[in-house]
């Protein structure tokens, strides 16, 4: 499969009709070089607020309800778009208000596929800026989406740094993680995160950025990164673990093909075998299994 990942630009819109424009193009664009994966960032959608005006995008509450406002119109053309090209998108994620989950809203992305359908991942740990000013909350659990492209999951940008939750999604032939990172340091972060899961998980994880300024977002405002697809440092892999990367901050997909069987093959007789041979952790019993000496 060719699988296409963006660093990702919000832009300050002044009318939906510009964003399904900006969004149309970039879809065609990836589709046109014969990807059938199109990965967006974490918060990329935080643009839908600029349409409701520069000032109201600044403000941290206020955008997160004008951005769950409007996801619901950003998803039918998320679904026109995957029919109309034969592809699966990953669309930015982006705050969503959901009544069966508390008053406080989720950080969620969307997956789309060829048929119109649509399935849906949350954020599941909050990073200190989520959690102690944006007052954004862990949403529903983790899924499993079976598609034509294999098993896919969802490991949104902090929740990458975590081994557990991809354990919990060791089936997935691929982990996508979409990310919104201010700072080198947080992009580096995630994008160690993500390589790890692949190596781990012996399987290919795809990161999207956000990139650029956006002086119109207290939220979003600095924003750096690339585009980068990894895969185990393995038979059938890249000897670094990197299939593909961008160029850092700078606008634009990055493309890879990655072919499922080499996954398959990588798990079943690798040099090294990590998902097979998760269980035989030092420790997996508890500290108890731990001798400390003294």
């Amino acid at each position: 499969m060719k699988i296409a990942t963006a660093a990702y630009p919000m832009d300050l819109l002044d009318s939906f009709d510009a964003y399904a424009a900006k969004l149309g193009g970039w879809v065609a664009d990836a589709a046109s070089q014969g990807a059938e994966l199109l990965v967006f960032p974490e918060y990329g959608a935080m643009e839908l607020a600029t349409l409701k005006g520069r000032a109201l995008a600044q403000d941290l509450e206020a955008s997160l309800h004008a951005v769950s406002e409007f996801l619901p119109q950003a998803d039918a053309l998320h679904a026109d778009l995957a029919t109309k090209h034969g592809v699966h998108i990953l669309a930015a994620s982006g705050p969503a208000f959901d009544a069966d989950l508390g008053a406080r809203p989720v950080n969620r992305a969307r997956l789309f596929t060829p048929t119109g359908a649509m399935g849906v991942q949350d954020k599941q740990i909050m990073t200190r800026f989520e959690r102690e000013e944006w007052h954004v909350a862990p949403g529903g659990p983790l899924r499993l989406f079976d598609t034509s492209l294999g098993r896919i999951a969802v490991l949104i940008c902090y929740d990458a740094e975590y081994p557990l939750l991809a354990r919990a999604v060791s089936d997935a032939d691929l982990i996508l993680v979409p990310s919104c990172t201010e700072a080198l340091t947080g992009y580096s972060r995630v994008r160690i995160g993500a390589m790890a899961r692949a190596l781990e998980q012996q399987c290919v994880t795809v990161m999207a950025s956000t990139v650029g300024t956006c002086d119109w977002s207290y939220a979003v405002d600095t924003n750096t990164g690339m585009g980068g697809i990894f895969g185990p440092p393995d038979t059938g892999f890249p000897a670094t673990g990197v299939i593909a990367e961008g160029v850092l901050n700078q606008p634009g997909w990055t493309y890879a093909t990655v072919d499922p069987a080499a996954i398959a093959h990588v798990r079943a007789d690798g040099v090294v075998l990590n998902r097979r041979h998760w269980d035989e952790q030092t420790g997996r019993d508890g500290p108890a299994a731990v001798q400390r000496l003294r």
